[in-house]
């Protein structure tokens, strides 16, 4: 059909428009209802192609979840299915206790938009939690599977705002880092062409508080944290990386996050990725590797993770650095970019992250080169050094200026 009606189109449209004539405008005007009609038959059997083949996909999604991408179920588990994910939910905690996708190369393509229009889930049978239960609560309708995934699809896309896939969570991490982190795996999806299989949920426990807002119909638990373990299992070389964010605004940038999916399976008692080969399990739950995630081309791949708090001595790292406005301290980070200006006339170091998400730069100001014996534009990139001076605030990120050589000292030095 779609064949016929293309070729169709092509010759009325290459023929008629070469033998109307000028002035003929109700030949014009007939043509372009011709075309019109035709152009409206071709969007119909395109949108039906579209539909088989998002079928299809939808279907070799399921298959590949069921084989790989599952938890180890408890007794007494039911797995609800759905297009694109599939969960096991939690009565008890009124939200999901895992829930699993698959971040497909499709999500480049999808620009369906937000729905914004929350359901409870029909397929559970005891019930979700709805809509009363979150309103004015004070927490977000915290995604698990990220609608922004599944935005190619409209049934896949619709089937996230269930709220078997939702579970409360604070403004500042379902806005800030948790939103961060769903980034950080579509950018790998994006870059490298690569499949994702995703295991997200809550960290459920007894003895969690309960949303109390008045007019509630159900006791939603509250997490104190989330947990999110990604896999590439396509290929000669699988690997996972896990993920733990407490339900409170998160600082640090995505990558100190990450964990061992051994981590995550200890703080959760789930299963993950038991029906792969023991062997292959074993080795990839053990990765904590954030750095085999970050696919060619990544514009962050050069970040690094900012050193672990407290450090010895008095000794601050990037991101401690902003509570020490207008003191003098030592902060402690890796030079992952650095660049001289004309215009300012000052070398600038940005530490850990690169500009413009750095929260944390070191200055050298031309008048202060010749107090160096070596070019610190070259010679400090990718080294891990302390610097020592006032922490000062400029366009809202931590400086400090160095004036001297003696004031940067390499960091296994500086904690001697």
């Amino acid at each position: 059909m779609l064949r016929i009606v293309l070729t169709a189109l092509l010759h009325i449209t290459l023929f008629g428009c070469m033998f109307a004539q000028p002035g003929t405008r109700p030949a014009l005007e007939e043509h372009i209802r011709e075309l019109e009609v035709l152009y409206g038959s071709w969007r119909e059997a395109g949108n039906g192609l579209k539909e088989r083949i998002d079928s299809a996909k939808l279907a070799i999604i399921r298959i590949d979840l069921l084989a790989m991408g599952l938890p180890a179920l408890r007794p007494g588990e039911e797995v609800i299915e759905h297009p694109g994910h599939m969960l096991v939910y939690d009565e008890k905690h009124e939200q999901a206790r895992w829930v699993v996708h698959i971040a497909s190369p499709e999500l480049t393509q999808g620009n369906l938009a937000r729905i914004d229009t929350f359901l409870p889930d029909p397929l559970v049978r005891t019930g979700t939690a709805v809509t009363a239960d979150y309103w004015h609560s004070g927490y977000d309708r915290g995604h698990l599977v990220p609608s922004a995934d599944m935005r190619w699809n409209q049934q896949a896309l619709a089937a996230t705002y269930l709220y078997s896939n939702i579970s409360p969570q604070v403004p500042d991490l379902n806005r800030e880092s948790w939103a961060d982190l769903e980034d950080w795996v579509r950018r790998y999806v994006n870059l490298s062409g690569r499949r994702v299989f995703v295991v997200t949920g809550p960290v459920l426990r007894d003895g969690l508080p309960t949303m109390r807002n008045e007019g509630r119909l159900n006791e939603v638990s509250i997490p104190e944290r989330f947990f999110k373990v990604i896999a590439d299992l396509d290929g000669p070389a699988p690997k996972a990386l896990g993920f733990l964010q407490a339900n409170a605004p998160n600082e640090y940038p995505t990558i100190s996050y990450a964990v061992s999916v051994d981590s995550v399976e200890q703080v959760t008692g789930i299963d993950f990725f038991h029906s792969l080969d023991d062997a292959i399990e074993t080795r990839i739950e053990a990765q904590r590797e954030p750095k085999a995630w970050y696919a060619m081309g990544d514009p962050f791949s050069a970040e690094r993770e900012p050193l672990k708090a407290p450090l010895p001595k008095g000794m601050y790292n990037t991101v401690q650095a902003k509570y020490h406005i207008g003191r003098s301290v030592t902060v402690c980070g890796t030079v992952v970019s650095a660049r001289k200006t004309a215009k300012a006339k000052a070398i600038y170091l940005n530490f850990d992250r690169l500009h413009p998400d750095q929260d944390f730069y070191a200055t050298i100001w031309e008048y202060n080169g010749p107090n160096f014996s070596y070019d610190p534009e070259t010679y400090l990139l990718n080294r891990t050094v302390c610097v020592t001076g006032k922490v000062t605030l400029f366009d809202d990120i931590p400086r400090i200026s160095i004036n001297n050589e003696h004031e940067v000292v390499p960091y296994e030095e500086a904690i001697r």
